[in-house]
């Protein structure tokens, strides 16, 4: 397939000339926003589906349960985060670098309260998919009005530069290490949306889903330090004994 093998972002009339572009025309503004809009909103259907969320956001979420900070207000810190790793890959920055920074966390923050929460498992389904043909469309309007990519976007040719990898690789790559940050972190997405809306789930299977395994406040799922420690010893003194119960657990 075409789109596996692309790289470099398309250009149309409305394009701007150059990312660090001070007098764009106002149609290129005007699509700029109405791109990053959406992605916001695209988001934000994705989040409230309850059905999953997009690797930026599970990282957004496992640092929401260590900072009590809302979804919004991380976004637009994380995109200031991954604005620094610009520099060695000395990417520029433009007019729609800053627009996406504050559209997209303020969208998100704003639209949340608003949207539905399906309870029924066809429409999270539909209502995550509608979200991301959003994100993709807007992602699309974004990059090719050239007015300077979003942090993450800008990440992601920054990186397709350096290496010469496709743009569908290395965004696929980013994004799994994204995820796993997010994992580790605490980002429980499933466990999350089951406690918030218990009605919205039926059934519930976790399997090696707790990547913080020691209770601690704010995180009611682990277990005592005691308990934990009390483990670790029987590992030390009899492992295959130990491991042999701890297996038992799950039958």
């Amino acid at each position: 397939m075409k789109i596996f093998s692309v790289k470099s972002v398309p250009k149309v009339s409305w394009s701007s000339d150059k990312p660090l572009n001070f007098s764009p025309s106002p149609l290129t503004v005007l699509i700029l926003c109405f791109g990053l809009t959406l992605f916001g909103l695209g988001e934000s259907l994705i989040i409230t589906a309850g059905a999953g969320m997009s690797p930026w956001t599970v990282l957004a979420e496992g640092l929401s349960i260590s900072t009590n900070l809302s979804i919004g207000s991380l976004t637009f810190l994380i995109s200031l985060a991954v604005l620094l790793l610009w520099i060695p890959l000395k990417q520029m920055p433009g007019a729609g670098t800053i627009l996406n920074v504050i559209i997209i966390a303020a969208v998100i923050e704003w639209s949340l309260p608003f949207l539905p929460h399906p309870e029924q498992y066809g429409f999270r389904i539909l209502q995550a998919i509608i979200g991301t043909v959003l994100v993709g469309f807007a992602s699309g309007i974004y990059l090719i009005a050239n007015l300077g990519p979003g942090p993450r976007d800008g990440l992601m040719t920054g990186f397709q530069r350096v290496t010469g990898l496709p743009i569908a690789w290395v965004r696929a790559s980013i994004e799994v290490v994204v995820v796993a940050i997010g994992w580790s972190l605490g980002g429980q997405i499933a466990m999350k949306y089951s406690l918030k809306y218990p009605k919205s789930i039926n059934y519930l299977v976790c399997i090696s889903s707790t990547p913080c395994f020691i209770k601690k406040p704010g995180w009611n799922y682990g277990v005592s330090i005691d308990f934990f420690s009390k483990f670790k010893k029987d590992l030390l003194n009899n492992w295959q004994k130990t491991l042999k119960k701890f297996f038992l657990l799950y039958l």
